[in-house]
């Protein structure tokens, strides 16, 4: 392991080790305190995440995208204080720090017999969202996760969220549609954060104006398995509450090739985190391109070369 990622790995470790040992009130004002000690210094992440919030707030002044990315910066180390503390919470502090509208939408499909695939985009806090549904319904479910660098980090993240009550695959590797269709099959549950492509094999969608790439798999899964595919939206209030609303199931279309399917559900998926980033833009933590013609210059808005 090279020196960056002895302190990249040290350093979360110190998180999990350390910050849940903090009194909640010394936790929250930490948090505070890096997010705007990062947003001032206006690095790299922090200038992608205005930028991406322009796209989400078109006519917002240079004043009010300030103001959002610093607001962002706070939810995005609240997430990650909460994270840090998730393993000490007990059951009811999980219990009474989720509260999701229209949780029937995955309910009745597994009370069904009929696999759900839930789809989030990176907003507020999914991890607590994954902690609630495994300690407040009792419901086992399965998850994905990128392979990070180190090896040793990968392993942290993994056993963190397996302490919280998830199954959680490889994203690399091949192997991982294949054990999510049986576990879809099997009447489970399949969370998946699926608003950022991680492979070649994305689904192009318009996406606040502009084209995005975002994963084929949740539509996939559920053509192959006809589990239920719910969009989840999450957001913060100003209490210590995390909210949540479970959308309407996305239908898979009658007719259409499978990529055509594939396409017509993905870009209802796109709508659908769209209408809850655009209600709450600040706990959307993108701090990374996500649009095409962020990352291909020559490539002009609206998708054309």
């Amino acid at each position: 392991m090279n020196p960056r990622d002895q302190v990249t790995d040290a350093l979360y470790g110190l998180g999990w080790s350390a910050v849940k040992k903090l009194p909640e009130p010394v936790a929250v004002r930490l948090g505070h305190t890096i997010a705007d000690l990062a947003w001032k210094r206006r690095g790299a992440g922090v200038l992608r995440l205005e930028s991406n919030y322009a796209r989400v707030v078109p006519d917002a002044s240079p004043e009010r995208l300030a103001e959002l990315s610093r607001a962002g910066m706070r939810s995005y180390l609240r997430y990650w204080m909460e994270s840090f503390r998730l393993p000490a919470w007990s059951p009811e502090r999980i219990d009474s720090s989720f509260e999701p509208k229209d949780l029937h939408h995955v309910t009745d499909g597994l009370a069904a017999g009929k696999g759900v695939v839930a789809a989030l985009p990176h907003l507020a806090n999914w991890d607590l969202a994954g902690a609630w549904v495994a300690t407040k319904l009792g419901i086992p479910f399965t998850t994905v996760a990128e392979r990070l660098k180190p090896e040793t980090l990968y392993d942290r993240f993994v056993a963190y969220r397996e302490g919280l009550g998830m199954e959680v695959l490889p994203h690399s590797g091949g192997s991982a549609f294949g054990t999510l269709a049986r576990r879809l099959r099997d009447g489970g549950l399949v969370c998946l954060v699926a608003d950022r492509d991680l492979s070649a094999s994305g689904v192009e969608v318009e996406f606040f104006g502009d084209t995005a790439r975002m994963p084929a798999g949740p539509a996939l899964l559920a053509q192959h398995t006809g589990a239920r595919l719910v969009p989840v939206t999450l957001w913060y209030d100003d209490s210590s509450v995390m909210r949540g609303r479970l959308h309407p199931p996305i239908e898979v279309p009658e007719s259409g090739t499978r990529a055509e399917k594939t396409s017509v559900m993905t870009q209802a998926l796109a709508d659908a985190f769209a209408t809850g980033i655009a209600d709450h833009p600040e706990d959307w933590h993108m701090l990374q391109r996500l649009w095409l013609s962020d990352l291909d210059p020559t490539r002009s808005p609206g998708g054309a070369a």
